[in-house]
């Protein structure tokens, strides 16, 4: 690994969560790009990232469920989000799909 600089703790988390905030705010900015393609090509996608917030969350003695965490990160309701945004999956992405979700469960 290169020289990588030090940082301090307070400060690694400081940038650390201003790059959250960027993801997020890219995300909320491009809903055309839809959970399933995220899933499919970097297992990982908008409601996985609800799901670490709401267990980061409990980590600090904080009960945010899972649908509250999709608020945060949708920045709307979820059943808000999916009216507005979410299109039908073709079959070949739900296939594929399949694959995805158990590369992200390891």
């Amino acid at each position: 690994m290169t020289d990588l600089p030090e940082i301090d703790e307070q400060t690694r988390t400081k940038i650390e969560s201003q790059v959250y905030r960027k993801l997020i705010e890219h995300l909320r900015k491009n809903p055309e790009v839809q959970n399933i393609d995220l899933m499919n090509l970097a297992y990982f996608c908008r409601n996985c990232i609800s799901k670490w917030y709401s267990s980061a969350a409990a980590e600090h003695g904080i009960d945010v469920d899972n649908m509250q965490a999709r608020e945060i990160v949708y920045g709307m309701p979820y059943s808000d989000y999916k009216a507005k945004y979410q299109e039908k999956a073709s079959p070949e992405k739900l296939e594929a799909f399949k694959e995805s979700e158990k590369k992200a469960s390891t």
